[in-house]
């Protein structure tokens, strides 16, 4: 009753250049509207975090649908790609 679990999709952005990750403002402003859409849909989290022994950024997203969380989570990490180095 304390907490509210949503469906949680994890992403790991591979071979980048996860040190830019800080100044990239582009993913910073992807990373806002998120957690807008999420709280405008009931709630939900958005976690971005580059991996301290990888070249890779983490893409957490947690919504009241698995559906939309794995639509937020692919939508954050094709910006994560294209701002810091990788294109899919």
């Amino acid at each position: 009753a304390v907490m509210t679990k949503y469906p949680q999709v994890l992403l790991n952005v591979k071979d980048l250049d996860k040190d830019a990750l800080q100044g990239a403002a582009s993913v910073w402003e992807a990373k806002a509207k998120a957690e807008a859409e999420l709280q405008d849909c009931g709630g939900g989290r958005v976690l971005l975090r580059a991996s301290g022994t990888e070249p890779v950024v983490r893409v957490m997203v947690e919504a009241t649908s698995e559906a939309q969380a794995n639509a937020i989570a692919a939508d954050l990490a094709a910006e994560v790609a294209a701002a810091l180095g990788r294109n899919d």
